[in-house]
């Protein structure tokens, strides 16, 4: 883990890259300026000098943050990774906006719960690998073993078990009901129940997660994680923007109509033996009437 100043340097690289791509800026430069920007008393500003000298190498960003694997997280390295996939639908702007979110979270001293449940939505909503992106979140040092365990078996069950049992069970929240059942002493079989539990001894979720998780089995997990995010303050994966129609002004539909009434032209200009290259030479430009003409 690294210290909160990082993460909140972090935060403000990508924030920051994704903004001024935005607007046109190179990558490696903007990578350059923001080498300058970033608290030097951390290490990024050393991270920054090696993604530019391996960008001009080989183009991408992931390949030398995946060598920096004791500075940048492996989900880090999957999401760019994911991002510059050049076959993939997965938007390298979004992409900065996940870890710019997750960077805040962890400046905020994030918990695994939360750390899990933001990772999984983010695969969820982009579609992204479940396989390599469980296992990039495993091999996070910030979950221990037993968290290392139940999320490579998560990622084994994905689409066969709902997520929220697999949540529930491993929650406080089975805990207490088998207790209250044994206070009461009622006459249910809880056989099914501590057999699980014995199973998995290790509790990763509180009552609160647990009694979440119950209400939304069987449900759209994006449900879930809308409910922790309401409940629990969790944080929200960003959302990929939709695209806004533009109204076009009336001077770019007038363009537009002589480009079409010049390819009608050109197409019966064809059909009556040939077209008149002559009106397309320079020097006979001024000579050229418009299309409307």
């Amino acid at each position: 883990m690294l210290a909160r100043e990082e993460y909140i340097e972090q935060s403000y690289l990508f924030r920051t890259l994704g903004e001024r791509m935005l607007d046109g800026v190179a990558t490696q430069d903007a990578l350059k300026s923001l080498g300058h920007e970033i608290l030097a008393t951390t290490k990024l500003p050393l991270a920054i000098d090696y993604l530019v000298s391996d960008l001009k190498m080989t183009g991408a960003i992931a390949p030398a943050m995946h060598q920096l694997n004791h500075y940048f997280t492996p989900f880090q390295t999957f999401v760019m990774t994911e991002a510059e996939d050049e076959e993939g639908r997965f938007d390298l702007r979004t992409a900065l906006a996940i870890l710019e979110r997750e960077a805040c979270y962890l400046a905020e001293s994030g918990t695994p719960e939360g750390l899990f449940f933001y990772r999984f939505e983010c695969l969820s909503r982009n579609r992204l690998d479940y396989m390599r992106g469980l296992a990039a979140t495993a091999a996070d040092d910030r979950f221990n073993a037993d968290w290392k365990d139940w999320i490579k078996m998560v990622s084994r069950q994905v689409g066969l078990v709902d997520l929220a049992d697999l949540i529930y069970i491993r929650s406080k929240e089975i805990a207490r009901r088998q207790e209250r059942k044994k206070n009461t002493h009622e006459n249910i079989s809880t056989k099914e129940d501590e057999q699980v539990v014995a199973e998995h001894p290790a509790v990763l979720f509180g009552e609160k997660e647990g009694r979440i998780a119950w209400a939304n089995r069987g449900k759209d997990p994006l449900y879930l994680f809308s409910a922790l995010q309401r409940q629990l303050g969790y944080p929200a994966v960003p959302k990929p923007k939709r695209s806004q129609p533009q109204t076009e002004s009336p001077a770019i539909l007038a363009r537009r109509i002589d480009r079409l009434e010049l390819r009608v032209k050109l197409l019966e200009e064809e059909t009556k033996g040939g077209i008149d290259l002559s009106q397309f030479d320079p020097k006979n430009s001024s000579q050229k009437r418009s299309p409307r003409q």
